[in-house]
């Protein structure tokens, strides 16, 4: 295995920790709207994410400067082809942060009002739209013999990318489900076990087509292999939460995030972004890569940093384990 293929491995990786990490942080956002009855469990489900979520950003910094650095000509292509979509997303997650620093500034009922929307939307819309720009990847866009895309942000709305961004959506707010479900107590904790379940019913239907969609349009072996791993682990992880075992139902529905996003990069390899006008125009883990001393420079550097960046957040999760309800949360002044 060559240093590019290693580095496609290891952007896939990111992916997967970015959304098994970042996707209960969308869920929560969503069931904010979804889940909550009031605004002292509007807080109990921010607060549930609050030490958290930004270090869970980290993975998404991370994934776009390694593509950059080791896929210079696939991360050209793709921020200037789906510039549209990822700069709505840049936005969503700005306004999301904002959001959550300066929702408790002032007291009044309409400031607190407008920022709990736009955690819900800044939250919701994301998760739809990294489906979208995920199948399109997938399946192929309009790119030419010099490595640009000519197509339009009307192209990137086609019946399989929208029902890919179906699925990432629910997925995501089923597993934010689960999550808020671990992390509270009380009647909340039980409203969002049985939430999570009719969550969990409807992402098994989306997720099945997509992945069969997925499977017969690319799919090989491995492929397949990932496929029945994600939909077995869904399957069990909504088992699982009916039962009450939430840890398990947790780490199920992870592991469905993480077989999905590695199903989408088997499919890919070796391309890296497929052309839909000309298989010989495709973006590869060859033609798309860096020099192999950058390779290699980053290597040892990855090396080094990853574990450090990987002890120092599990240790934040262990920090911010407890559950907390809503008599944790001090009336506000």
């Amino acid at each position: 295995m060559q240093l590019h293929d290693v580095w496609f491995v290891l952007i896939a990786v990111l992916w997967i920790g970015y959304f098994f990490l970042e996707g209960f942080d969308f869920g929560i956002g969503v069931l904010t709207k979804l889940l909550a009855r009031d605004r002292r469990e509007k807080r109990v489900l921010i607060n549930t994410i609050g030490p958290v979520w930004d270090g869970n950003e980290v993975w998404l910094l991370t994934a776009g400067g390694a593509t950059f650095a080791a896929f210079p000509e696939w991360y050209a292509t793709l921020f200037s082809g789906f510039y549209l979509p990822l700069l709505i997303i840049l936005v969503c997650l700005i306004v999301r942060g904002v959001a959550f620093e300066y929702r408790h500034k002032r007291p009044e009922d309409r400031w607190q009002t407008n920022w709990e929307h736009a955690i819900f939307w800044a939250s919701l819309i994301p998760a739809f739209l990294w489906g979208v720009a995920f199948a399109n990847i997938v399946r192929g866009v309009k790119i030419d013999q010099h490595k640009e895309y000519v197509g339009t942000f009307l192209d990137l709305l086609n019946g399989y990318a929208l029902l890919g961004g179906l699925v990432t959506l629910s997925l995501f707010t089923f597993h934010g489900a689960v999550f808020a479900s671990l992390k509270t107590v009380g009647d909340i904790r039980d409203r969002a076990r049985r939430l999570a379940t009719r969550l969990g019913v409807l992402t098994a239907v989306l997720a099945l087509v997509f992945l069969l969609w997925t499977q017969f349009s690319r799919g090989d072996g491995t492929s397949l292999i990932a496929m029945v791993i994600a939909v077995m682990a869904l399957v069990a992880a909504v088992g699982c939460n009916m039962r009450g075992r939430e840890g398990w139902s947790f780490a199920l529905s992870g592991i469905t995030i993480a077989a999905t996003v590695a199903m989408l990069f088997l499919t890919l390899f070796p391309n890296v972004m497929p052309s839909s006008l000309n298989d010989g125009w495709n973006l590869t883990v060859t033609n798309a890569s860096s020099s192999p001393y950058t390779l290699k420079i980053m290597t040892w550097c990855a090396a080094v940093a990853t574990p450090v960046v990987l002890l120092y957040q599990g240790w934040t999760y262990w920090v911010f384990r407890k559950r907390i309800g809503t008599q944790h949360i001090v009336d506000a002044h």
